[in-house]
């Protein structure tokens, strides 16, 4: 990720931070849509759990510029999920409910530049998430 990308990130995120409930349940409801077999993994709240979700977002766009710091948190995230059954490919579903999610809430504010970056900003966390559960082969299907 280049800082601009970073700064594309974070200054769209503070657009999405508002309507975070909204971007949530666009969330989720789209990952339901596009990956019925994840809905398994939720046994909890899902207000709740949108509210972990974007939380844990907000914290991760605001790291961006310190990765050190973050991908140790996002490892550790990573192994925890694989007690409840997360799978590596998973995560192509979450990217994409992400995008979509994001493009929905940012509507006319979500560029082609700023999709990118967002891709980009989700290719390389989801990466590392993957090697840390999974192993480096995992990681780079």
């Amino acid at each position: 990720m280049t800082p601009d990308q970073i700064t594309l990130i974070q200054e769209s995120f503070t657009k999405v931070a508002p309507i975070s409930d909204a971007a949530a349940e666009i969330f989720y409801a789209r990952l339901f849509e596009i990956a019925p077999e994840v809905k398994p993994y939720f046994k909890n709240d899902m207000t709740e759990q949108g509210a972990k979700l974007m939380a844990t977002l907000s914290v991760v766009v605001n790291g961006l510029r310190d990765l050190e710091k973050i991908v140790p948190v996002a490892q550790k995230l990573a192994v925890k999920h694989v007690d409840y059954g997360v799978k590596a490919e998973d995560y192509t579903q979450v990217g994409s409910a992400l995008i979509y999610t994001l493009g929905q809430g940012l509507q006319d504010d979500f560029t082609p530049e700023l999709q990118e970056a967002w891709v980009q900003a989700y290719t390389t966390l989801s990466g590392v998430m993957i090697d840390a559960a999974y192993g480096s082969t995992k990681a780079a299907e």
